[in-house]
């Protein structure tokens, strides 16, 4: 159940989905794997609550997935001990005030490492002048508990800013500490120590690598400004807008010179090495004066198009990190013709879920 854990049985489900991976990954004659453990609790910095209005009260609520049963949450110890925190004070401010409940329907949380957080409120009204004063107040009361806040108002084509609609975080990675900024409503990584864990591993599987980096996928430059220090440079490419942005400022801010992000997807791009077409994007960057030996995917959950395995394939040393172990074996089958599996590892960035995070360093043969 959502308002508990059953932490005694933590490392039983780790040792299942390790023998899970091993099992898929037996086809590929792949090492035994790196596991990297999660916290046991308050690891998850990201949690979305729907709001139920019960006559003068309201609650957090999930619904179980099986029975579509309500479920109320008054704690969450998924979720990190900030969220935890401000969500057991942020309701009752919200009651006392008929402006901020009324048709109230989501709360969205995203936490740092580094104690700031976004709270935004959804709602099935218009927002406007009166809304923002009494969210300032209530944004006043929740600030004096000592973290940094921010408050954003959501409804239908309207989004209300108090301040800013970002947090910058800060992880240490093998003793330096990097930011990186989290946009509201944008990819972050939900596990953030277990990230930290990625990002290192990542590091060490790279290390005494030649030449330059192609990342696809990049996100807010998660991987590409921790893998910068192995590469001459780092092109980088990512589709969605606010992830740029933040990428670029992530690169000023850890004052990083060889990262170079394009805003274009995998499919494009993939068009674009291939000299399918001209991309106004890529004006003034010559993808010939890359010399790319090493190509590093993070993809969503279906994986690599059949194209982008194509390109991905032309490349002597594969960096993947997959979320979904089922589509990672897909791509291998096509990947196995042409290169071998060197590393292994188990990112258990879902505790108490089947889900799970592996990474693959793949070689050619």
């Amino acid at each position: 159940m959502p308002n508990s854990l059953h932490i005694e049985d933590y490392e039983q489900q780790l040792a299942e989905k390790t023998d899970r991976l091993k099992a898929m990954m037996a086809p590929f004659n792949a090492p035994e794997p790196e596991i990297f453990s999660s916290p046991k609790s308050h690891y998850r910095m990201r949690a979305e609550f729907r709001v139920w209005h019960d006559g003068d009260d309201l609650f957090h609520i999930m619904f179980d997935k099986e029975t579509k049963e309500r479920i109320r949450i008054d704690q969450f110890p998924v979720a990190s001990q900030l969220i935890n925190h401000v969500m057991a004070k942020i309701l009752p401010l919200i009651k006392e005030n008929e402006l901020l409940r009324h048709k109230l329907f989501q709360i969205d949380y995203l936490s740092t490492l580094s104690n700031k957080l976004i709270v935004s409120l959804l709602y099935h009204k218009k927002l406007g002048d009166e809304w923002i004063e009494v969210a300032k107040q209530l944004k006043e009361k929740l600030t004096n508990e000592g973290f940094d806040l921010q408050l954003i108002g959501r409804a239908s084509k309207t989004k209300i800013m108090l301040d800013n609609d970002y947090v910058d975080e800060c992880l240490t990675i093998n003793g330096r500490n990097m930011i990186y900024r989290q946009v509201e409503n944008s990819f972050t990584q939900p596990n953030a120590q277990v990230n930290v864990k990625m990002l290192e591993w990542a590091i060490a599987a790279t290390k005494n690598s030649t030449g330059d980096l192609l990342e696809l996928y990049c996100g807010n430059g998660n991987f590409s400004l921790a893998l910068a220090q192995n590469f001459e440079r780092v092109l980088a490419t990512e589709i969605a807008k606010p992830s740029v942005t933040a990428a670029q400022y992530n690169i000023a801010a850890n004052h990083i010179n060889n990262v170079q992000i394009i805003r274009m997807s995998a499919e494009d791009f993939t068009q674009a090495m291939r000299g399918v077409r001209e991309f106004k994007r890529l004006d003034g960057i010559n993808l010939s004066d890359y010399q790319c030996n090493t190509i590093f995917v993070d993809p969503p959950r279906s994986g690599l198009d059949d194209k982008t395995v194509k390109l991905v394939q032309e490349y002597d040393n594969i960096l993947y990190i997959s979320c979904n172990p089922e589509t990672l074996c897909d791509n291998l089958v096509v990947l196995n013709e042409t290169h071998v599996v060197k590393k292994l590892a188990l990112f258990d960035q879902f505790p108490y879920t089947h889900h799970m995070e592996s990474g693959v360093l793949l070689t050619r043969r």
